[in-house]
C-alpha cells in the first residue's frame, strides 16, 4: 500500500487515482509504438498530430535570441508586459476588426491557452454551478469546472445542426443553474467555423439566461478559401457577456513557446488576473517580446493557411475516393469524417476507436477517434512533409494503404 493511497483528493479519484487514464490517446500511442516495431519497413503516416509541423518563423526566433539575454528581461513577468498587451490589441483590430480593446484592462497574457482555460472556472464556478461545454472538444475547462465542485452539461455537436450547439434543447432546469458557456470556433475536431449569425445567437442566449461566454479561438486565424477570420468580440454585445482566448500556437507555429492571451470583459479579465497572480509568475519576458513581433506580422499566418489549404485540397479528394464522406473544413487544420463500419477482411467496427486502432495495426496510419456524437475520425493536415512534392507523395501513399484495406461505410 502506498502512503498516498488514502490522501489523493476526491476530485482526482481518491483511492481510485491511477487505476484509469485517458484510454483513447494512451491506447493509440501504445499501438503506434507497437506498429513501429512490428512493421519497420512501413513508416508511420501520422495524421493525428494536433500541432504545427514546422517551427516558428526565423524573425520570431531572432527576437527571442536578442531578448533572452537582456538584463531587463530577467525579472518575473507576473501578469505580463504592457508591450505585449498593446500588440495583442493592435492584432485584434488589424486581423479581426475588434476596436476599442483597452490593453491595460481588457487583455492579459497566459502561458498558453490551456492554463487560461484551467483558471477561468476558478473565476466563475462555485459548487453546484453548471458549465455548458460543447462536445466533442477540448476538455480542460470542463475538467476544472468539476474540480471546483461544478457540473458539466455537454452540448453535442452534430452534423444535423452543422456542428453548432442546439441551445433550444437545453432543459430549463439546466439553464437556471448554468453560469458559463464554452464554445470553440473554428472547431476542434469538426473544423466548422463560426458565422456572424451564430455569434449573434450566442450573445442573445447569454443575455437571456445570464450566462458568461468563453470563446476558445485557438484556431481563429486559420481559415480558408477567402473566408475572413472572425472573432466573437467583433459581435455587438459580446464584450458585455464574455471573453475570447487567442493563441499564438496555431497561427504562428509557436506551440511549445506557450503564449496566448485573454481579451474581453474588463471585470472578467480582472478576475482572471487575480487567479493568475496566485498561480504563476508569467511567461518569460523575452518570449512575450517575440510574441510582439509575431502579432505585428499576420502575414506569417497567411503563409501557414496557404500550406494547410493546399494540403486539404490533396487530402479531401483522396478520402472521398476511398469512400469517406469528407469535405474541406472552413477552418482549423482538421478534417472530421464518419468512421468506416468495417473492412474487406470481414472485420466490423463498433466504434471509431476500433476503426482507428485497425488503421494503425494494418496500415500504420494514425488518426484520432471521436465517439462522443457518433463514430468519427479526425485527420490532421499537420503531417510532416517538408515540401509540396513530399506532400503529394504522402497522400498517394495514404491512398495506397487505405485502398488496400477495402474499407466499408
Amino acid at each position: 500500500m502506498n502512503f498516498f493511497d488514502q490522501k489523493i483528493a476526491q476530485r482526482l479519484g481518491g483511492r481510485a487515482f491511477g487505476q484509469g487514464g485517458d484510454y483513447k490517446f494512451a491506447r493509440i500511442k501504445a499501438l503506434k509504438e507497437q506498429a513501429r516495431v512490428e512493421h519497420p519497413e512501413l513508416p508511420l503516416i501520422d495524421m493525428g498530430v494536433g500541432e504545427p509541423d514546422t517551427p516558428a518563423d526565423p524573425g520570431i526566433v531572432q527576437v527571442l535570441r536578442e531578448e533572452c539575454g537582456r538584463l531587463e528581461n530577467r525579472f518575473y513577468a507576473d501578469n505580463g508586459i504592457l508591450e505585449f498587451q498593446q500588440a495583442a490589441a493592435a492584432y485584434m483590430q488589424q486581423v479581426f476588426h475588434v476596436d476599442k480593446l483597452d490593453p491595460q484592462t481588457q487583455i492579459l497574457h497566459g502561458i498558453g491557452t490551456k492554463p487560461i482555460l484551467a483558471m477561468l472556472p476558478l473565476c466563475l464556478i462555485d459548487p453546484g454551478d453548471i458549465s455548458l461545454v460543447t462536445t466533442p472538444g477540448y476538455p480542460v475547462l470542463g475538467t476544472y469546472t468539476r474540480y471546483m465542485g461544478g457540473e458539466v452539461y455537454p452540448l453535442p455537436l452534430r452534423l444535423q445542426q452543422d456542428f453548432y450547439p442546439d441551445f433550444d434543447a437545453i432543459p430549463h432546469e439546466i439553464l437556471q443553474r448554468a453560469k458559463l458557456l464554452y464554445i470553440n470556433y473554428p472547431n476542434n475536431p469538426t473544423g466548422q467555423i463560426a458565422t456572424l449569425e451564430f455569434f449573434e445567437r450566442v450573445v442573445d442566449f447569454a443575455r437571456r439566461y445570464d450566462i458568461a461566454v468563453i470563446h476558445d479561438a485557438a484556431y481563429a486565424a486559420l481559415t480558408y478559401d477567402g473566408r475572413p477570420p472572425l472573432s466573437f468580440l467583433s459581435v455587438p454585445g459580446a464584450m458585455e457577456v464574455g471573453a475570447e482566448i487567442q493563441s499564438l500556437s496555431k497561427a504562428f507555429n509557436m506551440t511549445g513557446w506557450r503564449l496566448g492571451f485573454l481579451a474581453g470583459n474588463a471585470k472578467l479579465i480582472a478576475a482572471y488576473a487575480k487567479v493568475k497572480d496566485n498561480t504563476d509568475s508569467g511567461q518569460f519576458r523575452a518570449i512575450q517580446k517575440a510574441g510582439v513581433y509575431a502579432l505585428a506580422h499576420p502575414e506569417l499566418t497567411a503563409a501557414v493557411c496557404e500550406k494547410y489549404s493546399r494540403r486539404f485540397d490533396l487530402l479531401v479528394p483522396c478520402l472521398q475516393k476511398l469512400g469517406f464522406s469528407a469535405k474541406k473544413p472552413g477552418g482549423s487544420f482538421y478534417c472530421y469524417v464518419p468512421a468506416p463500419k468495417g473492412a474487406g477482411d470481414g472485420v466490423v467496427f463498433a466504434t471509431a476507436q476500433e476503426a482507428a486502432e485497425y488503421l494503425i495495426r494494418q496500415a500504420n496510419i494514425s488518426v484520432v477517434p471521436w465517439d462522443e456524437c457518433g463514430a468519427y475520425l479526425r485527420f490532421s493536415v499537420t503531417f510532416e512533409a517538408p515540401d509540396i512534392e513530399r506532400e503529394q507523395q504522402l497522400i498517394r501513399e495514404l491512398y495506397r494503404r487505405l485502398s488496400a484495406l477495402e474499407l466499408r461505410f
